[in-house]
């Protein structure tokens, strides 16, 4: 793990992060005229009473490691809500984590046996690993989600696929909600695993690709992983609504497995009908 990578990433946030926060949000009143956006480093350090010199090596990436006390004072300070708090702490202990160079070295060995249970369940469900990869899927997935089969293997990862799919962002009804916390869950990733290039590649590639994709990166807005809703528009037998459950798979905090559980009984009964017409979206 390289150290100076995980700092720097510290920093980028932390900047990212006081950049965001107006000063009339913290009670100071300031007329004189900024030339960046958001607060002063001096007054993130005021505010969580840490000197100014301490929050600026922070910032540029400096190899120092904040107490607990100082990282809960930087996160009142910038109003940090809790899955940032999380991401701070994730990134000021990331230099002492072992890399996890080999934890997904056999999964196209496992995709077979994933596949086999994915498959056996009736609520759209796959399986993908932090660089959002598709793994395995069922036949439900691909009746509300997307046709994951007619994605080359090199393009069938989430995240190109929810930005390129025109059927998803046509009939996902809080797909601006979900496509924005979906990207700030696979930055969360990239930040705390510096050791690992190919998610940087990654977000590099769809930076380049997606210019939406590049507006959301830029935030550094980050979220860990929790229940959140999935919402589709079905052309043949309207609103279907579910919660989108993610569990770790076999141990393995790479791999993700997502269930859609429906809503209601009336999306499950749509559910099954869209399952014994086989009708396709």
């Amino acid at each position: 793990m390289n150290n100076s990578n995980s700092s720097k990433a510290l920093g980028q946030f932390l900047k990212s992060r006081r950049e965001r926060l107006q000063p009339e949000k913290v009670g100071i009143k300031d007329i004189s005229r900024r030339r960046t956006p958001g607060l002063r480093r001096e007054e993130v350090a005021y505010l969580a009473n840490i000197s100014v010199t301490y929050y600026t090596w922070l910032e540029q990436g400096r190899n120092v490691k904040p107490s607990q006390e100082i990282l809960r004072n930087i996160g009142l300070a910038l109003e940090l809500d809790d899955d940032e708090l999380m991401h701070l702490f994730d990134l000021s202990e990331i230099g002492s984590l072992q890399p996890q160079e080999n934890i997904d070295e056999d999964e196209e060995e496992d995709s077979t046996s994933l596949y086999t249970a994915v498959r056996q369940l009736n609520y759209p469900s796959f399986i993908i690993n932090d660089s959002t990869e598709v793994l395995a899927w069922n036949k439900a997935a691909e009746l509300v989600i997307t046709d994951f089969n007619a994605w080359p293997k090199e393009e069938r990862f989430m995240l190109n696929i929810m930005f390129s799919d025109e059927k998803i962002r046509e009939q996902m009804v809080n797909f601006r909600e979900f496509i924005t916390y979906s990207v700030a869950v696979f930055r969360g990733i990239c930040d705390r695993h510096p050791d690992r290039p190919e998610y940087l590649n990654r977000a590099e590639w769809l930076c380049e690709k997606y210019v939406e994709f590049k507006s959301l990166w830029e935030q550094h807005d980050v979220r860990q992983k929790r229940i959140t809703c999935g919402i589709f528009q079905h052309p043949k037998v309207g609103l279907l609504e579910f919660q989108a459950h993610s569990l770790s798979v076999d141990g393995n905090p790479t791999l993700h497995w997502s269930i859609y559980t429906p809503d209601s009984m009336e999306t499950e009964g749509k559910l099954f009908s869209i399952l014994d017409k086989n009708l396709d979206r």
